[in-house]
C-alpha cells in the first residue's frame, strides 16, 4: 500500500511539474516567435492530471487566459482531480 502511495503521489508531482514547464515553454516561444507547444498536447497535460501545474503557470506567466478552451476546461479538469485525490487518499484509506 505505501508503494502504491508513493507512486500515485510521485506521477501527481511530475505530472503538473511537466504541466507548468511545458506552458511555461510555450509562452517563452511564444515571444520568440518560435515554433509552439500544440494546444492539444497542453490540454492533454492538464487532463492527465496537470491540471494544478497548468492552471499556475497560467496565472504566473499570464498565459493561455484569453482562451476559453483554457480557462474554463483547466479550473473543471482540476476539480475533477481534486475530487478524484479526495476520494482516492481520503475515502479509499489511501492516504
Amino acid at each position: 500500500m505505501d508503494n502504491l502511495k508513493t507512486a500515485v503521489i510521485a506521477y501527481i508531482i511530475i505530472i503538473n511539474l511537466a504541466a507548468y514547464i511545458f506552458c511555461a515553454a510555450d509562452k517563452i516561444k511564444a515571444k520568440l516567435h518560435r515554433r509552439r507547444i500544440s494546444e492539444v498536447f497542453l490540454l492533454a497535460l492538464a487532463a492527465a492530471g496537470g491540471s494544478l501545474g497548468m492552471l499556475c503557470s497560467m496565472l504566473v506567466f499570464r498565459h493561455k487566459t484569453q482562451k476559453p478552451k483554457f480557462t474554463v476546461t483547466v479550473p473543471l479538469l482540476l476539480l475533477a482531480h481534486a475530487a478524484l485525490c479526495y476520494w482516492l487518499f481520503v475515502r479509499s484509506g489511501l492516504l
